[in-house]
């Protein structure tokens, strides 16, 4: 009985959680595009100089402000709405993990894409854009149901790679070695640093389960 209680105060917990976390994500993701929608507003009306001054410019020390803002800049109109539907939807995917996980995710990639193209971009080169977080979410969504064992997180995984998967090819291999301005660095170094946020949170459901 004592048993059987508890699993069914962990089932309606997750039921409440799963509905505080739908309200949460979308508040967190909304919060997100519109800062990126403020951002290229500012960007627009300034003649460019957010974008020419806070993107990532390879290893130069003005450059590493961009390890911080680049991923909400955008050079135009045009690259921003052709980022902001996955940004919305992978973004939403990953915050319904809760808050915490949500930055913390968010954080790694943030940091992992940021440093990877500060170190490897073309000299002279100025990186901006959120696909470097929309290609670290997919690889962190893709990752995470193995490295935790949930089998629902596994099948949502399965269903990105089927549907967005080629995202990694064209994105990484094809931009690498075609004369495509696209930065392939940033989208490498943003899968890396998702693939990385899912071991960690592997690890901590892991260590969860054994105490």
């Amino acid at each position: 009985m004592p048993d059987a209680s508890r699993s069914q105060l962990g089932a309606t917990s997750r039921r409440r959680l799963t509905t505080d976390m739908v309200r949460g994500a979308l508040l967190g993701v909304g919060v997100l595009t519109g800062l990126m929608v403020v951002l290229q507003v500012v960007n627009w009306l300034s003649a460019s100089w957010l974008t020419q001054h806070l993107g990532i410019r390879p290893r130069t020390w003005d450059g590493l402000w961009g390890v911080l803002f680049a991923p909400v800049l955008h050079g135009s109109w045009t690259h921003l709405f052709s980022n902001l539907l996955l940004v919305v939807v992978l973004g939403f995917l990953v915050a319904l993990d809760g808050a915490r996980r949500f930055a913390a995710v968010t954080a790694v990639i943030w940091f992992v894409s940021g440093l990877g193209v500060w170190l490897t971009a073309p000299p002279h080169s100025v990186t901006i854009g959120a696909s470097m977080l929309v290609f670290g979410w997919l690889a962190y969504l893709v990752v995470r149901g193995f490295m935790t064992r949930d089998v629902w997180q596994i099948v949502l995984g399965v269903v990105l790679i089927v549907t967005l998967g080629g995202m990694f090819w064209t994105g990484i291999a094809v931009a690498a070695f075609g004369s495509s301005a696209v930065s392939w660095q940033g989208h490498l170094f943003g899968a890396a640093g998702g693939v990385l946020a899912a071991v960690q949170v592997g690890r901590a459901g892991r260590g969860r389960t054994t105490a």
